[in-house]
């Protein structure tokens, strides 16, 4: 073997290594490349869901303060219905204690005695002074 053919082969032994070396950096630069995408894609995924978690605790929020505005009207209408319904109830009492402390329209006679007061509360609905 000549010692151009030696070179030659030297060479060519260099160039494969050299092709595998370049070979083997660009897999381990393609798979760097496929991992930083992945992980900025993760990335991008998690800031969207971030968001989402975010919008949404927005929107509860916004909707327990709206509860609460409804609940404070509602409360508002409570005391006030409660308020009506206790003078009305004062009313009914006060008609009641007037009905039971009023004597006997007929003394010994019960029965009478009702037939005349149902007559005086007949009477004082059609003028419109009872209920």
């Amino acid at each position: 073997m000549t010692a151009a053919a030696k070179i030659a082969a030297a060479l060519a032994l260099a160039l494969l290594l050299s092709l595998a070396g370049n070979v083997g950096l660009v897999l381990m630069y393609v798979g760097q490349r496929d991992a930083a995408t992945l992980a900025r894609s993760d990335a991008n995924h998690a800031a969207d869901k971030e968001s989402l978690a975010r919008a949404g605790a927005d929107v509860c929020t916004k909707a327990v303060d709206a509860l609460l505005l409804a609940g404070e009207g509602l409360k508002q209408e409570r005391d006030q219905a409660r308020a009506q319904a206790a003078a009305i109830a004062a009313g009914h009492k006060a008609r009641a204690d007037k009905i039971l402390s009023t004597p006997a329209a007929v003394p010994g006679d019960a029965c009478a005695s009702a037939q005349a007061r149902v007559a005086e509360l007949l009477a004082s609905r059609k003028t419109g002074g009872g209920q």
